[in-house]
């Protein structure tokens, strides 16, 4: 399909979205909405013609935009990240809207209800959502069980948590948790994240301390796998703490970072909505300054030792454009895609292809870490 065709394709669905869908969505509650698309997406999956029908509409390819990383191989870089798919419905959808990646998940050892309800909440004004979750899913058997003989046609990250209830609190057994989920997925998928930054489940993040991650990754370290392994780091954490991490990671089998998860200290945010709820962790717009700044700090660090993700408040090319130039290899979202629409992923991966052109780069792999270096 010609770019002008898929630009004026993509101009349509934005307008339709904006001015229809969109307006319809923001009337109903927020996870009974996320729950109706969840099945959309899973019956959308079921047969090569609603894949096919739905590729027409959204997926946008270029040779520009292709890696191999770690052995695995992106069509693009822009990847769905783990809290949308809790239970793995969409591994079949996806690629047809356009994805280059997916992070199922967070799943977890046993199966976990999540929070109390209400636990999700949009803030317009802000172009932010808080999420109050506590890792819902169905547990990493069933999960895994549904999973093993697919045949995924983009990359699948296996988003791995501690299951969210006073026993795991325990630091011993939180890390056999960890591990029982870990053993589920190390055949399935393409590479593994340790989720040890989740801000709404009981106990906090005790794995951001260093002693306490150290005994972690020691017990996953003696699980047979292939699979590359990345963590998953809160925004939250200071520039020491984040220093730590990275000299344990670098004593273990540990590829890479995502950076970075929802916010949940709530003196950072500044956004214009008011009558927040008392629970809950933000993402979106008012994360991305955090996100960014924790990105380019750690690969300033670490100078090329570790593959970075960059997740939050990515809406636009130019978000992603900027995660890629402060060191991303891939790119995250969730939140622009719901305020945006399901066709702000082939805008973002087109708008892509003409910020490389524009600064005469062949591969989007030229590009990260290009905010550093001098051309």
């Amino acid at each position: 399909m010609k770019e002008s065709v898929i630009s004026i394709r993509n101009k349509i669905e934005k307008i339709i979205y904006k001015y229809l869908v969109k307006r319809i969505f923001f009337l109903i509650d927020p996870e009974t909405t996320h729950n109706m698309l969840v099945r959309i997406g899973k019956t959308l999956g079921t047969n090569a013609i609603t894949r096919g029908l739905t590729a027409s509409c959204f997926r946008y390819r270029n040779k520009k935009l292709e890696q191999d990383i770690l052995g695995i191989h992106f069509g693009n870089p822009i990847g769905l990240s783990a809290g949308f798919d809790k239970n793995a419905h969409l591994t079949d959808i996806l690629p047809a809207v356009g994805f280059g990646f997916e992070e199922i998940g967070s799943i977890t050892a046993e199966p976990c209800a999540g929070n109390p309800k209400p636990r999700l909440w949009r803030l317009p004004k802000s172009q932010a959502i808080i999420v109050n979750y506590g890792l819902m899913n169905d547990g990493s058997k069933a999960i895994a069980q549904k999973l093993r003989k697919k045949n995924f046609k983009i990359p699948i990250a296996t988003s791995i948590a501690k299951t969210n209830c006073l026993e795991t609190a325990d630091t011993n057994k939180g890390i056999e948790d960890y591990a029982k989920g870990f053993k589920e997925f190390t055949n399935i998928g393409d590479l593994f994240v340790v989720n040890i930054s989740c801000p709404n489940a009981f106990g906090g993040q005790p794995f951001t301390d260093k002693k306490r991650l150290q005994k972690l990754l020691q017990r996953l370290d003696k699980i047979k796998t292939k699979k590359p392994v990345f963590l998953k780091i809160s925004p939250d954490l200071s520039h020491k703490e984040m220093n730590d991490i990275i000299a344990v990671a670098k004593k273990h089998r540990i590829h890479g970072f995502i950076l970075t998860n929802l916010s949940k200290k709530r003196e950072h945010w500044k956004i214009p909505d008011k009558e927040l709820p008392s629970k809950g962790s933000i993402s979106g717009k008012a994360v991305e300054k955090m996100s960014n700044d924790l990105l380019a700090y750690t690969y300033k660090k670490t100078k090329g030792q570790f593959i970075l993700v960059g997740c939050g408040g990515v809406f636009s090319a130019e978000d992603a454009y900027t995660k890629i130039k402060l060191g991303a290899s891939l790119v995250q979202l969730i939140t622009g895609m719901i305020f945006e629409g399901p066709q702000v992923i082939s805008e973002i991966n087109q708008g892509l292809v003409k910020l490389l052109k524009q600064d005469r780069y062949k591969n989007i792999s030229e590009a990260v870490g290009s905010a550093y270096s001098k051309r």
